[in-house]
């Protein structure tokens, strides 16, 4: 099978031309496979030394034949649209912000599975947990797990500890003896002169 034919309404030359100024590098590379093929390198080679197999660079020529420069783009989707409208995100965002009421939900701090739960019984949208969890990190909220605290814990009796926890003082240690500065033997005296044989 003969390869595909590549447009040739630019030269090799302005490929690279416009391959020096391109920011994204995937493109780069995209336009210098183009331009080593259009020169005349075999298509393999010219795949490999873009750093693509073969069938990659015929996918790019198809494209490029049929949009030009742009069709060497990648043509990244905008995903699957949010369940919650904005104003149901902005609901939930306040709920998750003011927290649960201990009495009414039973419990002292948002768990996922509670957020899917109230999702569905307020807006009629299931969530996996996962799904929710990045909803979640969209609306700038993040998990912060609270210190735990027994639900009849003495927030008086807390503080009046924490105060009398603090006249409570170690005693200071007994200072270690410094290191004498004498040295044990005795320093020779010199030679005054030599000995005569």
């Amino acid at each position: 099978m003969p390869p595909l034919e590549i447009s040739t309404y630019l030269s090799p030359e302005d490929l690279r031309r416009l391959a020096r100024a391109e920011p994204d590098a995937r493109v780069v590379r995209r336009l210098l496979a183009l331009a080593n093929a259009l020169e005349g390198m075999d298509r393999a080679k010219a795949a490999r030394a873009a750093g693509m197999d073969r069938q990659t660079l015929r996918d790019w020529v198809i494209r490029y034949n049929r949009d030009g420069v742009a069709g060497l783009t990648d043509e990244w989707g905008e995903g699957r649209p949010c369940r919650l409208d904005d104003d149901q995100q902005a609901t939930l965002k306040k709920i998750v912000l003011a927290g649960p009421e201990r009495e009414k939900d039973g419990i002292s701090a948002w768990r996922v599975r509670d957020l899917c739960r109230i999702v569905e019984e307020r807006f009629g949208v299931r969530y996996a947990e996962s799904g929710l969890t990045r909803l979640l990190h969209a609306l700038d909220l993040s998990w912060q797990t609270p210190r735990p605290q027994h639900p009849k814990a003495d927030p008086e009796a807390q503080e009046a500890f924490k105060k009398s926890s603090g006249k409570y003082k170690r005693k200071p240690h007994a200072p270690t003896p410094k290191p004498s500065a004498s040295r044990s033997g005795s320093r020779t005296k010199p030679e005054s002169g030599r000995r005569a044989a």
